[in-house]
């Protein structure tokens, strides 16, 4: 395919472009690296096409992806034969599925809704009505795929988390007890937009439910989004208590001042710090890259790939 390099390719492509890239050129010494992670990406961030997504990951010698929206559509709203072939795909690659990327939780919290914005639902138009129905879907779906983890959420950040923090502490505890009861373990999101953040809101919400049932899913791009310094900051609060980890980076506009996506390494985020620090601690859970960074032309199979070489990068120096 155009947009897929072959591990061959990939390797001689990183030598040429060391000087730019900074890379060693001990990692294209392939044989003498392995991989200390299991590392995928969010297959979406690629292409909806799966099987260019899973391309693309494969060439890298990668064995995990994440699963969220395929061919248009959400994963709650795939058709049996969609799953069918989704899971054929995966077979086909020798792929592993990290976890089941729902939006379960992404939506307001009826005992207090968020104000009205534009957010990215990513295909999923879901209530709170739709909950119980949603969970108990997600849980055949990651058996379905061979995972055994679920990613939530924790519903749209008002303007005082702590006020809602009670009603989403109680609502993901009785979730975490349905999770339990079905062999599931759900990894919540610190998600910027929603009312669990940043890494001390997660690690505070993890501590208080303390259910074997419920884990984090640590995204220090979204803590940094909320203004957290997410290394070493946000992850003192976390380290321990997660089992999935998504990975992006951020940069703020030096005209504007926004926040905005960034490469891996290209962005403030102390990724080197947080990737020793994980490897140090012996992390055996799963993590994915979530580009969301896009380059200047929108082409998401390169700004995945641009980022990915920067995490990879990172990975091969710091372990």
């Amino acid at each position: 395919m155009p947009n897929s390099w072959t591990r061959r390719e990939f390797l001689g492509a990183s030598l040429l472009s060391a000087p730019l890239l900074g890379l060693s050129s001990s990692l294209t010494a392939a044989p003498r690296w392995k991989m200390p992670f299991k590392l995928g990406v969010i297959t979406d961030e690629i292409t909806e096409d799966l099987d260019a997504a899973l391309d693309f990951i494969s060439n890298y010698s990668l064995h995990y992806c994440e699963l969220r929206d395929i061919w248009g559509k959400n994963i709650m709203n795939l058709s049996h034969a969609d799953l069918d072939r989704a899971k054929h795909m995966i077979n086909d690659y020798n792929m592993h599925v990290s976890d089941i990327g729902s939006p379960i939780f992404k939506w307001n919290l009826p005992e207090m809704p968020a104000r009205p914005a534009a957010r990215d639902e990513f295909g999923a138009h879901f209530t709170e009505q739709d909950s119980d129905r949603l969970l108990l879907q997600s849980f055949e779906l990651a058996r379905f795929f061979g995972t055994s983890k679920v990613r939530i959420f924790s519903y749209w950040r008002v303007e005082n988390p702590e006020k809602a923090y009670p009603y989403v502490r109680d609502r993901l505890a009785k979730a975490a007890h349905l999770a339990g009861q079905n062999g599931i373990l759900l990894v919540l999101e610190n998600e910027h937009e929603c009312n669990i953040g940043t890494g001390q809101e997660l690690g505070r919400l993890l501590k208080d439910i303390n259910s074997p049932h419920l884990r984090g899913n640590w995204d220090p791009g979204n803590a940094a989004m909320l203004h957290e310094v997410p290394y070493p900051d946000g992850y003192r609060h976390v380290e321990g208590l997660f089992a999935h980890m998504h990975i992006k980076d951020v940069k703020k506009d030096p005209v504007t001042g926004r926040l905005e996506w960034a490469p891996v390494g290209g962005g403030f985020i102390d990724w080197k710090g947080q990737i020793k620090a994980v490897y140090d601690h012996h992390y055996d859970g799963t993590m994915s890259l979530e580009t969301h960074y896009r380059r200047p032309d929108g082409n998401r199979v390169e700004s995945s790939r641009e980022s990915l070489l920067g995490l990879l990068k990172i990975i091969h120096e710091e372990t």
